[in-house]
C-alpha cells in the first residue's frame, strides 16, 4: 500500500481523483462482465451482493465522510455537527431533485420515474444506475481533494481505502445492471457495454468533487457530508429495496453486515 501512496503522490489532486475513480469504474466493468459467464449467479447470490454493496456505502458514509466532516468542524464547539447536518441533508435533496427530473427506471420496477420520456427500457435502466453512481464518484473525488489540501482529518491513504471500498461494492452493482439488461432482450455484448457505461459518471463526479474542495477549502466538511447524504439516499431508495424485492431478506441483510464490516476495517486500518 505504501508503494501505491508514493506513486499517487507524484500526481496533482485532480489526476489522483481521476485515477481513483477510474479504478471504481473498472470494477463496475468487471462486475458487468459477469454477463458473459456461461452460468449466471443465482438471484439469491445477486441479492446478497447488493446487500453487501449497501453495507459498504453505509459504512463509507459514516467512517469516511461524516466522521471526518464533524472532526473538521471541531472549532465550532457544540455546533460542530452543523456543517455535517447541512451537507448531509443537501446531498439527499440534490439526489431527490434529480430523481424527480431525469427519466429513469429502477431495476425490478415497471413504472418510469422523472419526466416521462419515450426512451427504450434498457436506456432508462442504465440512466437510473448512472444517476446513483454519481455520489460514489463524488465521495472518492472529495476524499482525494481533502488529502491534497493537507487537511489533517484526511490522508491520501484514507482516500485510497475509500476508493478500494467503493470499487469492491461496484462489482455487484455492475452485475446488477448487465443481468437485467440481458433479460430485456439485449445481447451479452450490449448488456456489458451499457453496464460498464453506467460507471463512467464516477470519474466525472470524482474530478468535480476534487476540484471543488481544492478550489474552496472551507466547503470541505460540507462536501464530505453532501457525498454521504447522496450515498445514503441511494442505499435507502434503491439498493436495499432491490436486494429484498425477491424475498431474500436474510441473505441481503447478512451481505450488508459483511459489507459494512469490510468498509469499517478498511477505513480504520488504512485511513
Amino acid at each position: 500500500m505504501t508503494a501505491i501512496v508514493d506513486w499517487l503522490q507524484q500526481f496533482p489532486p485532480l489526476m489522483q481523483a481521476l485515477l481513483g475513480t477510474g479504478f471504481t469504474w473498472a470494477m463496475t466493468a468487471l462486475g458487468a462482465a459477469a454477463v458473459f459467464l456461461s452460468r449466471q449467479p443465482s438471484r439469491k447470490l445477486q441479492d446478497g451482493m447488493l446487500g453487501f454493496a449497501a453495507g459498504v456505502m453505509i459504512a463509507a458514509s459514516y467512517w469516511s465522510l461524516l466522521a471526518p466532516s464533524i472532526e473538521m468542524s471541531a472549532p465550532l464547539g457544540t455546533w460542530a455537527f452543523l456543517p455535517a447536518l447541512i451537507g448531509f441533508l443537501l446531498g439527499g435533496v440534490f439526489l431527490r431533485g434529480i430523481d424527480m427530473v431525469l427519466p429513469h427506471l429502477h431495476i425490478g420496477m415497471e413504472t418510469q420515474e422523472g419526466h416521462h420520456a419515450s426512451w427504450k427500457r434498457s436506456i432508462l435502466l442504465v440512466t437510473a444506475v448512472t444517476l446513483h453512481n454519481f455520489p460514489e464518484g463524488l465521495a472518492v473525488g472529495v476524499a482525494f481533494g481533502a488529502a491534497a489540501i493537507g487537511e489533517g482529518s484526511y490522508t491520501l491513504l484514507g482516500a485510497i481505502s475509500l476508493a478500494i471500498g467503493i470499487g469492491i461494492q461496484n462489482l455487484p452493482e455492475g452485475l446488477a445492471v448487465s443481468m437485467p439488461l440481458q433479460r430485456t432482450g439485449l445481447s451479452r455484448g450490449k448488456s456489458f457495454w451499457y453496464g460498464q457505461l453506467s460507471g463512467m459518471v464516477e470519474p466525472i463526479a470524482g474530478v468535480l468533487g476534487a476540484l471543488a474542495v481544492v478550489a474552496a477549502k472551507p466547503i470541505l466538511p460540507y462536501a464530505l457530508a453532501f457525498a454521504a447524504g447522496a450515498m445514503i439516499f441511494v442505499v435507502v431508495e434503491d439498493a436495499i429495496p432491490e436486494a429484498q424485492s425477491e424475498g431474500n431478506n436474510d441473505v441481503a441483510t447478512m451481505g450488508a453486515m459483511v459489507g459494512f464490516s469490510l468498509m469499517m476495517v478498511l477505513d480504520v486500518a488504512l485511513g
